[in-house]
């Protein structure tokens, strides 16, 4: 969603690419094509004066070093002044407290009941919790079925009363989760169209009642800048210590990530980056940043990756690789772990210099990563290891089991040489990452 505001951020930096140095006639064109930059991505207006005043202010004041060229300076100048937009360091979730209670609020249609399943299965998985979730939407229409299948789906607890009074569920079900040992309390409560005195009362009695760790606002990154009005009228009620965006992986100009915290002072915990149950990150300030400047992100690379490669795995992975054992059984096992980490588009997204490369638009079709998977499936596992036997019979015997042609096999077995090739040569140093 950041790719129009990173597109045009990196054009104005390109106004002073080639100058010796930074000078008040240089900046100008470039600041502002900032501010319209962040204009044109539905960034407050006042936001967006404020970050174009101190990115101004504080480039004539810097001192260029011979070792640096003036496009540099200025590109650290911009991370660092949207990493502080963004709240500076990172926000964390509280989950040291048995059990800790949070309230999921939001406005209906933001997205909250799927946002309190992402949550729980993220903090099963990355905190070890034991988490239950609870029904307390009795008004919309089928909310407690949603949130029912979500908990079967993801095998996790969910307490349902029916549609009885939210503060009674709410207390039954916090009786509930000490008997059962659910340390992770996630309330998933009723939204409205819009506030309104009804709401907010129900939500204030519940926050009074149970006193959550967290309270916790789920807003759809599509509203544009009437979420700053959303926020506030929570807020003002309700004791919010964070927000989680969803619809993050949607085409929405992204500007209310900008305006949210420094308007509202309420910091950004989490953002939906797909519709998998899944797909919740922790809103990290600094790598949202470089993502937006084509820095790339690869420490959430790297965080995917451990939670689906063991250590031991990737050590085992490493030394094949190393003494050129790396076999078709060893790369459909890659895949599957490919898979795992969501769609392909997405990490390669997070790349350094991923639009500047053409490669952050790549659309993979998920039929082609099934076709090499049935084709390889199609193998004996002793051809897997050796694929030197696969002679003419093998390979036509190999395309009509897995239903692609004997040109597709030949294919894969090309490409998988090449990589293979050059897996060896990257681990054993004799040649350098394309990044």
């Amino acid at each position: 969603m950041f790719e129009y505001l990173g597109d045009r951020l990196s054009n104005a930096i390109k106004n002073i690419k080639g100058m010796g140095r930074i000078t008040e006639d240089n900046i100008n064109d470039a600041v502002r094509e900032i501010r319209m930059a962040l204009l044109e991505a539905d960034v407050n207006y006042e936001v967006a004066k404020e970050f174009t005043k101190n990115v101004k202010e504080k480039a004539l004041g810097l001192e260029v070093g011979k070792s640096l060229k003036p496009e540099e300076v200025f590109i650290k100048l911009v991370k660092d002044e949207l990493i502080d937009l963004l709240g500076g360091d990172t926000a964390p979730l509280e989950v040291d407290k048995k059990p800790t209670i949070v309230m999921m609020v939001g406005l209906q249609g933001s997205g909250k009941t799927t946002s309190s399943g992402k949550l729980a299965n993220l903090v099963r998985k990355k905190y070890k919790k034991n988490p239950l979730l609870v029904a307390c939407d009795v008004y919309r229409p089928a909310a407690i079925d949603q949130l029912k299948q979500i908990g079967k789906e993801l095998s996790i607890d969910v307490f349902e009363e029916g549609k009885i009074k939210p503060l009674d569920i709410v207390n039954h079900a916090v009786e509930y989760a000490k008997k059962n040992n659910n340390d992770f309390i996630i309330i998933d409560t009723a939204g409205r169209l819009h506030i309104n005195d009804e709401l907010m009362s129900e939500l204030m009695e519940i926050e009074d009642a149970v006193k959550p760790d967290e309270i916790l606002l789920v807003i759809d990154a599509m509203m544009g800048q009437d979420a700053i009005n959303v926020i506030t009228g929570f807020n003002d009620k309700l004791h919010l210590t964070g927000a989680i965006l969803t619809k993050m992986d949607g085409d929405t100009k992204g500007g209310v990530a900008l305006s949210i915290r420094h308007l509202t002072h309420v910091p950004i915990k989490f953002i939906g980056d797909s519709e998998k149950l899944d797909g919740i990150s922790e809103f990290h300030p600094d790598r949202m940043a470089e993502r937006i400047l084509d820095m790339g992100d690869i420490l959430s690379i790297a965080e995917r990756v451990e939670n689906v490669v063991s250590e031991d795995d990737a050590k085992d992975l490493e030394r094949k690789m190393k003494k050129g054992e790396y076999s078709l059984e060893d790369f459909l096992a890659n895949l599957k772990q490919i898979k795992a980490l969501g769609p392909l588009e997405n990490i390669l997204k997070m790349l350094p210099g991923a639009r500047e490369a053409g490669i952050n638009n790549v659309n993979i079709n998920p039929k082609d990563m099934a076709h090499i998977e049935a084709i390889v499936l199609s193998m004996t596992p002793y051809e897997r290891r050796h694929p030197e036997v696969l002679k003419a019979t093998r390979k036509q015997r190999i395309a009509a089991g897995s239903g692609r042609s004997v040109e597709e096999v030949n294919r894969l077995l090309k490409q998988f040489e090449q990589m293979k090739t050059m897996m060896k040569q990257i681990t054993n140093g004799n040649m350098k990452m394309p990044f």
